[in-house]
């Protein structure tokens, strides 16, 4: 058999995993929240929260194949008024076919907790692998990517940051459409997109569903290596306890830089982004 072969095999076989797990995390979604009820909690908690999430996504080409992929993010609460937490995120992606890639990478986060009337942050270390799959239909452009996560998160003790942490499993799938409403390329592209989280792990003891993000807003390319979508995301989150859950407006705004570091660029073919939410 052909090596050509062998790739289209392993491509497809790829695209059904991604398929079949998309449908899976769909099902437990509806299906796995109830049975880990076992006990009566308290009456359902929600708490609204006015943020602003900004960040710096960077997708750096090094060859046909292969890309380094970097963010930072900043995200407040109160919208400006308070530390939310800071991410820092990167990894290395290998791109199987123009609208197929996979990457694998590390993650740290500064999460900021109001303790004993002042903010401290605890931390969490997360190693993540990721598949991304793009297709046209009709002129809207759509982004499916499943993130699978490794989370050590840092809980508090006495109101105090333990040096301590509780490990989860997370699993993402991420929709995303960029629709065009106009052929002028100074026009901007409206973007939406659907998020939904479950987690997995000892510590997970109420319900898998971590949590739902929903965007709506625009998409505008700034020059041929920088662009940004801005917009708004609501935010549905359950709290450990499992009867508290945060709801979060979420003013959003994301820069994406795409340099090219190759040697010989006389090939132009267009990046990938790697839709960073």
């Amino acid at each position: 058999m052909k090596v050509r072969d062998w790739k289209d095999i392993l491509i497809q076989a790829l695209k059904k995993s991604i398929f079949l797990h998309t449908m899976s995390l769909l099902g437990i979604l509806f299906i796995l929240p109830y049975s880990l009820h076992s006990q009566q909690l308290p009456p359902k908690e929600v708490k609204h929260f006015n943020q602003f999430w900004t960040s710096i996504n960077m997708t750096a080409r090094l060859s046909d194949k292969w890309f380094v992929l970097a963010d930072f993010h900043i995200r407040r609460n109160n919208f400006l008024q308070d530390p939310g937490f800071y991410v820092l995120r990167g990894a290395l992606n290998y791109k199987i076919k123009p609208n197929f890639s996979v990457a694998a990478g590390y993650a740290h986060l500064w999460l900021a907790a109001p303790l004993r009337d002042k903010f401290n942050y605890l931390n969490e270390n997360r190693i993540y692998q990721q598949a991304i799959f793009t297709h046209p239909v009709a002129r809207i452009k759509f982004t499916h990517r499943l993130r699978n996560e490794q989370r050590w998160i840092e809980y508090t003790l006495n109101d105090s940051a333990s040096g301590n942490f509780r490990f989860t499993n997370r699993i993402r799938y991420l929709l995303n459409l960029r629709i065009p409403i106009s052929k002028n390329p100074k026009i901007p592209q409206l973007v939406l997109a659907n998020e939904i989280m479950i987690h997995f792990g000892k510590s997970v003891n109420y319900s898998h569903f971590e949590q739902n993000r929903i965007f709506a807003g625009i998409y505008q390319p700034i020059s041929k290596t920088v662009s940004f979508d801005f917009g708004y995301m609501y935010t549905y989150q359950l709290r450990t306890s499992g009867y508290q859950y945060n709801v979060n407006n979420t003013i959003r705004l994301f820069f994406y830089f795409t340099p090219d570091w190759r040697n010989d660029k006389s090939n132009e073919q267009n990046v990938h982004q790697h839709a960073n939410h």
